[in-house]
């Protein structure tokens, strides 16, 4: 960590998001009685930021001995790995705008510590264990991102079981379309503070994010532009009263382009070519590949930093675009991420997995699998009771009813 001296400063956030946080809460004081995870050695590849700080305090109060890497180096808050060190006895390798060295130092840091269950955003924890063999053996791990996952299904021979968070449908609702949809402009305006309403917004990709981006641009006054290479998102999206069109049609009229596809080279030098000038460009993606930043560099003839989160792309011909945190995911990079209330929701649904993966010792076969679906149900169901929200139940006779049509129900008679 960067500095002790600010562990004051971090327990100050940490509690902040803690406010926001009630159903991961509600779990921890759950594990701080029944202690599920006693001795259980917990790895995470996260985003050390207050929220996850209330992730790693809730593992702990279960009993894990628990340690802490940063997925992203300009989302790490010093003061908060401070605190988790200081003051609630994690282990945390993680410094703000650490280099790649420092990065694949701290992942081999907590290989070495030989984790019985980890956590990753982005997948390169699992994968590095996998690569030295070390996931053999192992109670299990998760994957919180798409592009994680595109990862880990195809790497052969997985020696742990994986469970697929980021499909889970708590997480595809809340995390994915509510979550990023509303951070993503979050970083974005607090990079540039453009004026949203009359610009043309060009979302690339319409999956669970692109989908929450689109429904925030509309709501903000922009018209909405999609691009998508699925016919079946592309119609939806099309059907939901978006533009859709090929990126190089909309490269032409767009005002802000913001990929969010978790694949690569998704803006090249043929589109940057027809952006108009003034255009902004964000990733709101995993990697920072979305953006094809070599291609960029290219046909720029100068480069300036104009706002601390700016660079200008001078392009020659009086045009100019400009890439919002050198193309990392901007709701990260230039904001705080996620609000804490879905983070709450993310990360209750995280602890339940680690706890279902301690108690499932060698019952569970390896390579990626779905949660399951007790426990998505469990935290929605914790969620809404947080919220207030009381929900209607089934009666024995609309449930036997139900039943008639189950593939495999008895006929009675």
């Amino acid at each position: 960590m960067a500095d002790p001296r600010l562990s004051d400063d971090g327990e100050a956030r940490i509690d902040w998001a803690e406010g926001f946080m009630p159903v991961l809460r509600s779990i921890r004081e759950r594990f701080a009685v029944e202690r599920p995870l006693d001795g259980v050695r917990v790895a995470a590849c996260l985003h050390v930021t207050g929220e996850t700080a209330n992730l790693v305090r809730t593992l702990i109060a279960g009993g894990a001995e628990t340690a802490l890497c940063a997925a992203n180096p300009l989302s790490t808050r010093d003061d908060v790995a401070a605190a988790l060190v200081e003051r609630h006895g994690a282990v945390v390798q993680a410094r703000r705008g650490e280099g790649p060295d420092a990065y694949a130092d701290h992942i081999g840091a907590l290989v070495k510590s030989r984790p019985q269950i980890t956590l990753d955003d982005g997948a390169d924890l699992i994968s590095t264990l996998h690569a030295v063999g070390a996931d053999a053996g192992m109670l299990g791990s998760m994957e919180e991102t798409t592009t994680g996952l595109v990862r880990l299904r195809s790497l052969d021979g997985l020696a742990c079981p994986v469970l697929a968070v980021n499909d889970a449908r708590t997480e595809r609702t809340i995390n994915d379309r509510f979550g990023t949809g509303q951070s993503a402009f979050d970083g974005i305006l607090r990079a540039t503070n453009l004026l949203l309403s009359g610009r043309t917004v060009v979302v690339l990709g319409y999956g669970w994010t692109g989908k929450g981006i689109a429904l925030r641009a509309r709501g903000a006054g922009a018209e909405v532009i999609v691009c998508e290479v699925d016919p079946l998102r592309a119609l939806e999206a099309r059907m939901e009263g978006f533009g859709v069109m090929p990126a190089l049609i909309a490269a032409e009229r767009g005002d802000v382009f913001i990929t969010v596809t978790g694949g690569r080279d998704v803006l090249r030098a043929e589109h940057f070519e027809r952006m108009k000038d003034g255009a902004v460009l964000a990733n709101a993606g995993h990697f920072d590949v979305e953006i094809d930043l070599a291609g960029l560099r290219a046909l720029a003839v100068e480069v300036r930093d104009v706002l601390p989160l700016v660079e200008q792309y001078d392009l020659g011909g009086d045009r100019r675009l400009n890439l919002l945190a050198r193309g990392r995911v901007v709701n990260l990079a230039a904001a705080e991420g996620h609000p804490a209330e879905v983070m709450d929701v993310s990360f209750a649904l995280q602890a339940l997995c680690v706890e279902y993966l301690a108690r499932s010792e060698g019952k569970l076969p390896p390579g990626v699998q779905p949660v399951p679906d007790a426990i998505d149900d469990e935290v929605a169901r914790l969620k809404l009771a947080s919220l207030g929200v009381h929900i209607d139940v089934l009666s024995d006779e609309q449930r036997a009813y139900l039943g008639i049509w189950a593939p495999d129900a008895p006929v009675e008679g």
